[in-house]
């Protein structure tokens, strides 16, 4: 029997539903309107792959000031690929309207045409997730299908996957971007390593010479990808951005090229011109080997790590105050 509680739940579902189409819809044409008039600029300059790239360093510097995050140099790149994939096939564009911003991002890479208009189109019947439609283009699923004998049986197995909820796009960062409003923070860490975070920000503002906190989980985003920064600073006195990253256990390689990868991602996407290198620290808190590393730049980084130093917390600093903080979480959780 249907109660009024019923009614009114399929009351909210509804308009979640219909918010989900409508800020859907007007963010993807919003975008295909700016990757149209990015080309139309670009017909101006003779040399146009130096003058596109200097029209898109302009546009981003102008439109996140004024507009907030949501406009970087990749983002306006993926906004001139999506107008210039669909352009021309208007069938292809209208089911991008039904899709997210996440979901067309993944579709307009695969080149094959006849590939990108059946996940077009499956992903938005079939209510397909970011993840399960990246996990259908990584393994190959269209050319699968193709070659499969049993293809009723593939595609049956291809609709029981995950689905789309107005509840995850909700969640999708670039809802926040376009609608310029605070994206939440989720928490992604192990509750020590969450403890450890917090007490390490207030830590470094206290014993660092010149820090200014920036963020938490502070993400920085590629045309394909997003990754998240434990702790991110700026120091005025050394002027460049301090990347912190901890994880709970032996440094690896692994960690190592990651920071490295984050290092030269902010020098590229976020440093002022004018301002030193990046510096990534990684903390570790394994036992008493604890391992502070600084990345600062590839051909000499001993150099640049010995004029900072007076600027930052000494490696046995920071050591110490793991140690502290580990058995101060271990009394509180006993």
């Amino acid at each position: 029997m249907t109660t009024y509680i019923d009614e009114i739940r399929v009351i909210l579902a509804s308009a979640r539903q219909n918010a989900f189409n409508a800020v859907n819809t007007a963010m993807v044409d919003a975008y295909f309107l700016i990757g149209e008039r990015i080309i139309e600029q670009e017909q101006h300059g003779e040399d146009r792959a130096v003058y596109g790239e200097g029209i898109l360093k302009e546009l981003s510097k102008a439109l996140t000031a004024e507009f907030g995050k949501g406009f970087s140099y990749p983002n306006l790149r993926n906004f001139r690929q999506f107008y210039l994939t669909y352009r021309d096939n208007k069938i292809c564009y209208t089911l991008c309207s039904k899709l997210t911003w996440s979901h067309n991002r993944l579709i307009m890479r695969v080149e094959n045409e006849n590939a990108r208009t059946y996940y077009l189109n499956e992903a938005a019947e079939q209510g397909w997730s970011v993840r399960t439609l990246e996990r259908n283009i990584n393994t190959f699923y269209y050319h699968r299908l193709l070659s499969s004998n049993n293809k009723s049986e593939d595609l049956k197995n291809t609709k029981a996957l995950e689905k789309q909820h107005p509840q995850d796009f909700i969640k999708d960062p670039y809802v926040f971007e376009f609608l310029n409003i605070p994206q939440p923070i989720t928490a992604t860490e192990s509750d020590i390593e969450a403890a450890l975070i917090e007490n390490l920000q207030h830590f470094l503002l206290e014993l660092g010479k010149g820090f200014s906190f920036v963020g938490r989980q502070f993400r920085i985003s590629t045309e394909t990808d997003h990754f998240y920064i434990d702790l991110v600073f700026y120091n005025y006195l050394l002027k460049c951005f301090v990347l912190i990253d901890l994880k709970t256990g032996k440094l690896t390689h692994q960690h190592v090229g990651q920071m490295d990868m984050y290092r030269r991602m902010f020098d590229d996407l976020k440093k002022p011109e004018g301002d030193n290198p990046t510096i990534g620290i990684i903390l570790c808190t394994e036992k008493s080997e604890t391992v502070v590393k600084y990345s600062i730049i590839n051909d000499n980084p001993r150099l640049f790590a010995t004029k900072y130093m007076p600027y930052l917390p000494t490696e046995g600093e920071l050591i110490a105050e793991i140690e502290r903080e580990k058995i101060k979480f271990n009394l509180l959780s006993t």
